[in-house]
Order: C-alpha cells, then sequence, then structure tokens
C-alpha cells in the first residue's frame, strides 16, 4: 500500500500555535501518525483492490455464459432429435 506523508513537525507548530503543550502536540501528532500509517486507505490501493475483484467477476460471468451456451446447444441438439 502506498504511504502518505504527514509532516508531523508542521503538526505539533499548528497545535502549539492554538494552545496545546508541548507534551500535548507531541502526543496528539504521535496518534494521528499512527493512523495514517496504520489505517489510512489510499485512492491507489483502492484501484489496485477494484482491478482484482473486477478480473474475477469478469472471469466468473465469462464462466456462467460459457457453461449456459454449452447447456444451450445441448438442448436444441436434443430438440432437433426429437422433432
Amino acid at each position: 500500500m502506498a504511504s502518505l506523508t504527514f509532516d508531523t513537525f508542521e503538526n505539533v507548530k499548528r497545535l502549539k500555535a492554538v494552545g496545546f503543550t508541548e507534551d500535548q502536540a507531541a502526543e496528539q501528532t504521535k496518534i494521528i501518525a499512527e493512523l495514517v500509517d496504520e489505517r489510512l486507505v489510499t485512492r491507489q490501493y483502492l484501484d489496485e483492490r477494484l482491478a482484482v475483484l473486477e478480473a474475477d467477476v469478469t472471469a466468473k460471468i465469462i464462466k456462467w455464459v460459457a457453461g449456459m451456451l454449452v447447456a444451450q446447444a445441448a438442448i436444441v441438439a436434443t430438440l432437433v432429435k426429437l422433432l
């Protein structure tokens, strides 16, 4: 999965500017950085997963249609013999 850049130094500066203490700003930034690294999904990751799912669905549809064509041919051949 592709990683995102999170500027921790800038985030600490911004938090301190609005009244956070150094420790509070550092801890809050640490929590956000962990979330970004561990849980955030990128568009590239979703596109890759979607491509895999589309290929899987396409393969299943092709198999199903091919099976139906064989079944249809068998039914037509049987009806021709009966009539």
